[in-house]
């Protein structure tokens, strides 16, 4: 199985990369030489789900391969379970990545592969990073070392992402949000999950395979899911908005947790491991770490917080979506399907406006969780905004 298998939908982008491995095994991509194909940074774009991540991955391991991605070999087995020694992956959850890591990552990119063909740096957050660390990152693109790569991962190119001092040294990579019928197809060959699971779970992440995986393995997920669903219609007045919007942040807190803890634990205990556990001068040195530790922590658990609430978001978004859809008589398929019923009653008691004006309120939230509104107050605005809605 190759390693461009996990890729789903993009297959003009895999033919590009697969080109550009086939002209680096050859050597044709020497600094020395123009290259029609490779490059020495690339920048990966796409809305999320999209896989832009195992695009980037899939890509590395494809360079260090001798068969050019064949997904068996220990090269390419390594670079996907993220331990290839000449692959660096920033894969950070924190809500940016700051000057000294990129000077980290710099000095990373200058060294000589130790063992693979080349030496390759993932940023799969890169419209995290900050504006120094942009610049402390510009040079090492714009005149990378002979066998360095790097690929840099992002949800558009545009200036408020990523600065276009780095999008201008980039050859670009634009991922399209994948046919539901591919995401369908992919869960039922992959994950070998019944048909009519992996077309629910494809309609309703719209193309984020992520998110259709979740929805497809987890029973939580989509109980989470339908949790959301059901706020619209629970929305009477200002003490149901209110107690909407704790529960939202609830699940949002809980769901963030879910997956932060296990991971803080690990890091806890490698720490503990590397300072000792024993004797009043290893506790005194590992103050220091553990204090910094707990803060990165802290950060991770308000990106993926953030996250949460951002992806309930965007569910909610789908209800009104399909409200407007079956009020305007639109011939398209409905996000929400197995819902139809209820979305039907709700269509015939409002408005197309109302569907409008609330698409409009759940984005113009989001926007706001980005620029650091405090997530209870965002949701109570929100939802007591789409309860007089419904008033109206």
């Amino acid at each position: 199985m190759s390693v461009w298998d996990a890729l789903v939908g993009q297959d003009p982008l895999v033919a590009v990369l697969r080109a550009a491995v086939d002209e680096a095994a050859r050597g044709d991509s020497a600094p020395d030489r123009p290259a029609a194909a490779m490059s020495h940074a690339w920048l990966v774009t796409g809305p999320p789900g999209s896989g832009r991540s195992t695009m980037a991955r899939a890509f590395a391991a494809a360079l260090q391969c001798e068969r050019g991605g064949c997904g068996e070999c220990r090269a390419c087995r390594t670079v996907l379970a993220g331990t290839h020694p000449d692959v660096t992956v920033v894969d950070t959850d924190v809500l940016s990545v700051g000057v000294e890591e990129a000077r980290d990552l710099a000095l990373r990119a200058a060294l000589a592969p130790a063992g693979g063909r080349w030496q390759v740096v993932i940023v799969e957050d890169a419209d995290r990073l900050t504006e120094s660390a942009a610049n402390a990152l510009l040079k090492s693109i714009e005149e990378p070392a002979a066998h360095t790569i790097w690929v840099l991962c992002a949800p558009s190119p545009d200036p408020q992402h990523v600065p276009t001092t780095i999008v201008s040294r980039c050859r670009p990579l634009v991922l399209r949000t994948p046919p539901t019928a591919a995401v369908a197809e992919h869960l039922a060959s992959r994950e070998a999950v019944p048909a009519s699971v992996a077309a629910f779970a494809a309609r309703a992440s719209q193309g984020h395979i992520g998110l259709a995986r979740a929805l497809a393995l987890d029973e939580f997920a989509r109980r989470r899911r339908q949790v959301v669903l059901r706020i619209p219609a629970e929305l009477r007045d200002l003490g149901t908005a209110m107690a909407s919007a704790a529960n939202l942040a609830d699940a949002a807190r809980d769901a963030a947790a879910e997956r932060s803890e296990p991971m803080d634990a690990r890091e806890l205990a490698a720490l503990e491991a590397i300072h000792g556990a024993a004797g009043e001068r290893a506790l005194t040195s590992a103050a220091p770490a553990r204090k910094e530790l707990e803060r990165s922590q802290r950060l991770r658990s308000k990106r993926m917080v953030l996250d949460a609430l951002d992806r309930a978001l965007v569910d909610l978004a789908t209800f009104y979506r399909d409200l407007l859809v079956l009020q305007l008589g639109a011939e398209v398929s409905l996000v929400n399907e197995e819902s139809r019923t209820g979305l039907e009653r709700f269509a015939r008691d409002t408005q197309p406006e109302h569907a409008l004006a609330a698409i409009d309120a759940i984005f113009a939230t989001r926007e706001a969780l980005v620029g650091q509104v405090a997530p209870q107050l965002a949701l109570e605005s929100l939802l007591v905004s789409l309860a007089g809605l419904i008033a109206a």
